[in-house]
């Protein structure tokens, strides 16, 4: 378990906070591509408590300013785009995606705006995401996780809004133990059938790898090797679903009390057909299956074939798992055990990278140029093999 102060240095995200400032570190996602397509209106958007609109300018570049006009605070989310940028409603000043105040209609000086900027921060579409980096100095390398380098029909990207800190739902992400409980229902027998897999976890590049080792019938053992990635996501493999590729999961702090669920699949060598992630949201990316309605729960199943009663949909179930927890989940009161070793280990990172920043250092997995991006030792698979085999 934590102190109270560990844990708020793990759970706080808001600027100037410890672990905010780490993931400032870190390109984040802000908003799906397909969320402000070429000519879309501004887009607000809150990631790491800080009010932003993402935009694109009349050459398509992207820009992501603070909310608020620098005048006199008017949303620039309900404002428009022409040649001098986005331009607020309220009395006209227009903004370049660096920030800088391009217009200030009725102004005497010509020269006041040039006094005028915005704080903004670059960003890049990649993947079907956009992604930006909010961090002092110069952005670091983009990491390249593969789903970026992939025909479009070659992945799915979806998100979802999940009322709880970050935190509790990345830590499900590296919990194997949980599938053969929360998630059973037809299709996960190798899960269920080894309620004491041997697990082994291991220091990488990037974070943390995780490789489990569940016996079968028949003299035969399903490995799975999975990962957290610092600072805030994981990959896994979704057997069945994704061939020759993975999956990834990458909570993005909102507020301290809300994040988006961004799910990523993709597989390299065809088209991606037989994965739906998300779609059961509303206009507001909020699952159908939600907390207000106890996640639609059929007790008649509670126990039964699909265990959690919630339908088939995992993420209903991590939502409940996740946000049953609390708004920020209370680690002084937990009590973990041997199954949670990758938990551990991956708050360490966490504790680790907050250390470095404090420090003036780059903290784990902040890539710089020679990098080209790739993480060679990030291995996301498994497999069904011979008891004994070598994993």
């Amino acid at each position: 378990m934590l102190t109270p102060e560990q844990n708020a240095r793990l759970t706080q995200t808001g600027k100037g906070t410890p672990c905010g400032e780490l993931m400032r570190r870190y390109w984040q996602p802000v908003a799906l591509s397909s969320e402000l397509p070429a000519g879309s209106a501004p887009l607000p958007v809150t990631i790491l408590d800080e009010e932003l609109v993402l935009f694109r300018d009349t050459a398509g570049k992207l820009g992501l300013i603070e909310l608020h006009c620098k005048h006199r605070a008017a949303d620039l989310s309900y404002g428009f785009v022409d040649a001098c940028g986005l331009r607020c409603l309220y009395h006209g000043w227009a903004y370049a995606v660096d920030g800088r105040c391009t217009d200030q209609p009725g102004q005497p000086s010509a020269t006041f705006k040039e006094s005028i900027r915005a704080t903004a921060y670059p960003c890049a579409d990649i993947g079907g995401l956009i992604v930006a980096y909010m961090g002092p100095g110069a952005p670091p390398v983009i990491p390249r996780y593969g789903f970026g380098e992939v025909p479009p029909e070659n992945r799915v990207v979806r998100k979802i809004r999940i009322d709880c800190n970050y935190l509790q739902a990345n830590e499900g992400n590296i919990d194997p133990h949980h599938v053969a409980f929360l998630h059973a229902q037809p299709g996960t027998e190798r899960f269920n059938a080894d309620l004491s897999p041997r697990m082994t976890v291991e220091n990488a590049s990037y974070g943390v790898r995780v490789t489990t080792v569940r016996g079968l019938p028949e003299g035969r053992e399903y490995v799975r090797t999975s990962n957290f990635i610092m600072p805030n996501l994981s990959s896994f493999t979704m057997d069945g679903a994704v061939e020759d590729g993975f999956a990834i999961h990458w909570h993005v702090p909102i507020t301290d009390t809300s994040h988006w669920k961004y799910l990523i699949a993709f597989q390299r060598r065809a088209a991606l057909t037989s994965v739906d992630w998300g779609d059961d949201v509303d206009e507001f990316y909020r699952l159908r299956r939600n907390r207000s309605n106890r996640y639609l729960q059929d007790r008649r199943q509670v126990g039964g074939r699909i265990t959690a009663g919630m339908g088939s949909d995992f993420q209903a179930h991590d939502a409940f798992a996740t946000e049953s927890q609390g708004a920020i989940q209370d680690r002084t009161r937990e009590h973990l055990t041997v199954m949670d070793v990758a938990i551990t280990r991956s708050r360490r990172c966490l504790f680790d990278g907050i250390d470095a920043v404090a420090a003036g250092s780059d903290p784990q997995h902040v890539l710089r140029p020679p990098s080209d991006g790739i993480v060679p030792d990030l291995v996301t698979d498994s497999a069904v093999v011979l008891a004994g085999a070598p994993a």
